[in-house]
């Protein structure tokens, strides 16, 4: 475990050192292109053969943002900017918009009912909770690669255009899963009037920004999972009732149930088939 973490902490390193390093490169080039444009005697021979950047540089004072072109696309460097802001929020992107946060909290509920502590480890949990999600969400990742992205890397559309398409999925998908009373509550919270609007028709839900809708399906999520951890919790409590009530009776009260009841409760958990039912059960409630 010691050397996974040492290799987690080097790769995380050297992954940004690297994007560290590439940002400067994309912002010292720039500044060295910047130089040579405004210094006519160095490059009076190529200068010309230089396409004209679009920036008047006759003041130095303040800070101007202007288009790259006529079609306004952004620069090199804002888009390095741009993808180094979404790494860093791709956590919590994949997180809260998919169905990451369901799975992840039934599989510690499987964990704490069976009552092995770290067996599973953490790493294994999390590890299966994000390749289920990538299978639940493929649909939708696979629309979004044919709708936005590729006519984005095409030029087929702008930036704007792109957030608008990638939204559309992302909303229909979290419409389908949430409670109507959590999107009820955060829209009364938010004094967004639902005039005219239907709860379970989620056309008619398009106006309501996704401030609210976002926390209204995590809250969802959660209640779900809570059901879902509940119901699994049952048959394990019984077997604990059933081996205090034997151990009482025995006369054995200093001997804790769990040091026995674990043991039963993975032999039942074995076999049940505990992990196709949970995970198959788990993975239909999206559909």
């Amino acid at each position: 475990m010691k050397k996974l973490k040492k290799i987690y902490c080097g790769t995380s390193f050297a992954f940004g050192l690297l994007m560290l390093l590439l940002t400067m490169f994309a912002f010292f080039g720039q500044s060295a292109y910047a130089a040579d444009v405004n210094n006519p005697a160095a490059n009076s021979g190529t200068q010309s053969a230089r396409p004209y950047s679009g920036i008047d540089r006759s003041d130095n004072t303040g800070l101007s943002v202007m288009w790259n072109n006529e079609d306004g696309n952004l620069s090199a460097n804002i888009k390095i900017l741009l993808v180094l802001t979404i790494i860093s929020l791709a956590p919590a992107i994949l997180i809260m918009l998919t169905s990451f946060t369901r799975i992840i909290v039934v599989l510690h509920f499987v964990r704490t009912a069976v009552g092995t502590q770290t067996a599973p480890p953490n790493q294994v949990l999390v590890g299966l909770a994000l390749f289920l999600t990538l299978f639940i969400m493929n649909p939708i990742f696979s629309e979004l690669n044919e709708t936005v992205v590729k006519p984005l890397d095409a030029g087929e559309i702008n930036q704007e255009e792109a957030l608008e398409l990638a939204e559309q999925p992302i909303r229909r998908f979290m419409f389908k899963e949430m409670q109507r009373k959590d999107l009820q509550l955060f829209c009364d919270i938010a004094e967004i009037d639902m005039t005219g609007m239907d709860l379970q028709e989620p056309e008619t839900l398009e106006s309501i920004p996704m401030y609210v809708v976002i926390p209204s399906f995590i809250v969802s999520e959660l209640r779900t999972a809570f059901i879902i951890g509940f119901l699994i919790y049952i048959p394990f409590i019984v077997i604990d009732m059933v081996v205090a009530s034997v151990l009482m009776s025995m006369g054995m009260m200093m001997l804790p149930p769990t040091t026995i009841s674990m043991p039963f409760k993975v032999l039942l958990f074995v076999l049940a088939d505990g992990w196709n039912l949970v995970i198959g059960n788990l993975v239909k409630t999206f559909y």
